[in-house]
């Protein structure tokens, strides 16, 4: 099957060990003081480990295997010595972004809030707002600041209509579970489209959501666009 896969140069990587670090699937090594790909069924293909310095790695569309998250997960774990996690949100080691974890609740607790049919009324500025689904005619496209969003964000942020949503567009997507190439094609038809006035990227701070950041400016470059995308990133 044809796939994104990392690519190194190895000329570039000066053996910083940054992208091994970034790659929660441990998908990459250092060997002999570079950069390299362990295994292609290892990389999942987001591009987590791309903040390299030296600019060494990237994505790169090739035949390569499936990727394998229970083979990934296993290897890490024998490399690391410790004990073998499951994919998908094991108790132990996997993917960061998967990691279950408890916050503070919110004030009142389970139950406070007393929902029913009046709390029901949407509060959108537009509609849709799946990337998938916005199509590149939308009036309200035109002169539109877009303001693409992890799917999470609305979940993690309470005040998300108030501070992010006044005066903007949004578009979400998931560039964990959604195929990014079509994501990418879409957001390109969308902003070649009309007059786009602003690209914001709403993010949570997970490794897999640097997908979203790479998927905006993927999209502008194939629109021969000129933005510039303010990228905003919420801490977990």
């Amino acid at each position: 099957m044809k796939r994104p896969i990392i690519e190194i140069d190895e000329e570039k990587c000066n053996g910083c060990g940054q992208c091994v670090l970034d790659c929660a699937e441990g998908a990459l090594a250092i060997i002999d003081g570079k950069a390299k790909l362990v295994s292609d069924v290892y990389c999942d293909g987001l591009g987590a480990c791309l903040n390299c310095p030296q600019g060494a790695l990237r994505l790169v569309e090739k035949e390569a295997p499936e990727f394998d998250e229970k083979a990934a997960m296993a290897a890490k774990a024998l490399r690391d010595g410790t004990p073998t996690p499951q994919a998908h949100g094991a108790k132990s080691g996997g993917c960061p972004g998967s990691m279950a974890r408890t916050f503070t609740p919110l004030a009142g607790g389970p139950g406070a809030v007393q929902a029913g049919p009046q709390n029901l009324k949407a509060q959108l500025p537009s509609w849709p707002i799946q990337l998938r689904l916005v199509p590149p005619s939308a009036p309200f496209l035109r002169g539109a600041h877009i303001l693409l969003a992890a799917h999470c964000a609305g979940f993690a942020l309470p005040n998300l209509h108030a501070d992010w949503l006044r005066g903007r567009i949004p578009i979400i997507a998931c560039p964990k579970l959604e195929d990014n190439d079509l994501l990418a094609e879409k957001l390109t038809a969308l902003l070649k489209s009309g007059d786009i006035a602003g690209l914001s990227v709403l993010r949570m701070s997970v490794p897999c959501c640097g997908g979203l950041e790479r998927l905006a400016r993927r999209a502008i470059e194939a629109a021969g666009s000129t933005l510039t995308p303010e990228t905003h990133i919420v801490q977990l």
